[in-house]
This record gives C-alpha cells, sequence and structure tokens, in this order.
C-alpha cells in the first residue's frame, strides 16, 4: 500500500460560504457531489460535508481519509498489521474506499482513484 496523501474532514452547517472559504485559502475550486444525504465539497486537502446531523455524527467519528494507489493492497496491509475494517471497499463518486478501525481505535477512511 503506498500511501499518496490525506484529507481533512470538516462537518459544517453552510457549505456554500465555508466552501467559498477554502476555495479562497486553498487557492482551488471546489469539486462537489452528494454521498447518503450528505453534501460534499473537495477543496485541495479539505473535504467539507454538511447535511442531516445523524449522518454527520457517523462521519464525525472518521479522522481523516487517507488517499492509497489502490484500496485492495491498502486492505491487505491494514488486516495484516491488526486493522479491522468497518466497511467496504465499496465504490464511490470517484473510485473506491474503505473504512478501517486501527488497533489504538482510531478511525479512517482509505480511498483510491481507481473504477
Amino acid at each position: 500500500m503506498e500511501i499518496l496523501g490525506t484529507t481533512l474532514r470538516v462537518c459544517v452547517d453552510d457549505l456554500e460560504s465555508s466552501t467559498a472559504f477554502y476555495e479562497r485559502i486553498a487557492g482551488a475550486t471546489a469539486l462537489r457531489f452528494e454521498r447518503g444525504g450528505v453534501s460534499v465539497a473537495a477543496v485541495g486537502c479539505f473535504l467539507l460535508m454538511s447535511g442531516p446531523e445523524e449522518e454527520l455524527e457517523v462521519l464525525r467519528k472518521v479522522a481523516a481519509t487517507v488517499a492509497v494507489d489502490d484500496v485492495d493492497a491498502a486492505y491487505a496491509t491494514l488486516t495484516e498489521a491488526g486493522a479491522t475494517i468497518a466497511v467496504g471497499p465499496v465504490p464511490t463518486p470517484v473510485g473506491r474506499n474503505l473504512i478501517a478501525v486501527h488497533p489504538d481505535g482510531s478511525v479512517f477512511e482509505y480511498a483510491d482513484q481507481r473504477r
């Protein structure tokens, strides 16, 4: 598994004003999509999420998104190292992902851009 970078997950009340702020500080235009009733704006290294509180409550438990070259390789590495896979691998709008619980209890999303 090769780690390519990380994305910071930020739950916001007002996606429009938050997106404008993060576009300005990141110098990037947001990529927008919807997933499970949650509106998402990806801006640089930030993943802004807004939606129903019951959905956001779950999303807040994930510390960060880790970009990897291959989710299948991540699955193998993580399970061999003692992580528990809570969800996935599953398809996403831009590739595939999985949610892993590390032995210390930390929760991370691992995502690739394969189609």
